[in-house]
């Protein structure tokens, strides 16, 4: 979620950043801590529960929110430096959450969740760009978006595509656990947010289509110029607000409820 987004036209230019990455990162920022903040609402306190855990809308929001940081993220790898140590960033935090999350309560254990997918997705395409594989233009993404759909419900056993199961596996893939970083999870596997490595890589490609072709043409539309100012901020420190904002909210709550006595 945290990268560097200059970019660079030709070797004699300035580097700049294109501010409606950062901008459209930030929108996602603002809404994942909406999200957290109701979940722990309606989890912790009850509040909203029978919306929360009722609403097909709510798996709507979820998904806008990580779609949206996996596509930017893909189309960032044109601007960093050294995908490996960005790759090696977003694990090592992934790590980090999955050590505390576990010692606090396993019920609310992070165990190959959006970080760690950022940074596998990150990994493999560092290894692709060092093998020279450069997936460029809107029909790679498409081609990619679509692997994308069909490995949706891969956790649950199924290949489908828009609603036409086009495969479904054996179960016993599912009975150890040890594919789960995969996307294929045990039956004993619990993870509060779990994005693993399946379906979500292809979506992260698709991003990365996309941001190969831009680099290419160049960011010279006025449109890639454009920023609102304190999602830009948000945007640009996605990271650090990501690992801090929910025991923060978490802390908030329990304040208020001690305050007014519940």
């Amino acid at each position: 979620m945290a990268g560097q987004t200059s970019q660079t036209s030709s070797s004699d230019e300035p580097r700049r950043r294109v501010r409606l990455f950062d901008t459209l990162r930030g929108i996602s920022v603002l809404s994942m801590v909406l999200f957290h903040l109701a979940y722990d609402m309606a989890f912790f306190y009850g509040i909203g529960a029978d919306v929360w855990f009722s609403s097909a809308l709510i798996p709507l929001w979820r998904a806008s929110i990580s779609w949206t940081f996996l596509i930017i993220a893909g189309a960032m790898c044109t601007f960093s430096q050294n995908n490996f140590k960005r790759a090696a960033l977003y694990l090592g935090v992934a790590l980090a959450i999955y050590i505390v999350t576990s010692l606090i309560d396993a019920s609310v254990m992070i165990s190959f969740g959006i970080i760690y997918c950022m940074g596998a997705c990150t990994l493999i395409a560092a290894i692709l760009g060092l093998l020279g594989f450069s997936p460029k233009g809107y029909g790679w993404a498409a081609a990619f978006f679509i692997v994308f759909l069909m490995l949706l419900e891969l956790p649950q056993g199924t290949i489908s595509l828009f609603g036409v199961t086009l495969l479904e596996l054996p179960r016993s893939l599912y009975q150890a656990g040890a594919l789960s970083w995969l996307g294929i999870p045990g039956i004993d596997f619990i993870s509060a947010d779990y994005y693993p490595l399946l379906p979500y890589l292809f979506l992260f490609l698709a991003g990365w289509s996309c941001g190969l072709m831009w680099q290419e043409e160049g960011y010279t539309n006025p449109l890639w110029d454009s920023s609102i100012r304190p999602f830009d901020f948000l945007g640009r420190h996605a990271l650090p607000i990501y690992i801090i904002h929910q025991p923060l909210l978490l802390l908030i709550c329990r304040l208020i409820f001690i305050a007014i006595g519940r």
